[in-house]
């Protein structure tokens, strides 16, 4: 399972902050954290009371909603190609 992981990781950071090696790239971190929240959010539905997976969820979101005013404030147009990209905003 843990390999799978890596891998996904890697082609994530590949995709999005231009190599598997550069885990640091904004983009890269959006990028892995919007992948986990659609995991737990999967996990959530099924398990409706597990309020400690719910709390970290949270916390990822806040995360992420830093990292993106961050990258909205440092470069506006690879922020507008990164939601565009993930399809975090409506």
């Amino acid at each position: 399972m843990s390999h799978l992981a890596a891998e996904k990781k890697a082609n994530i950071f590949k995709t999005h902050g231009g190599s598997e090696k550069n885990t640091g790239s904004i983009e890269g971190q959006i990028a892995m954290l919007t992948e986990r929240m659609t995991h737990i959010t999967a996990h959530l539905k099924a398990n409706k009371k597990d309020f400690s997976t719910q709390r970290g969820l949270m916390t990822l979101v806040g995360r992420r909603k830093r990292l993106l005013q961050y990258l909205s404030n440092t470069d506006i147009t690879t922020y507008r190609a990164l939601i565009e990209k993930l399809g975090i905003r409506k």
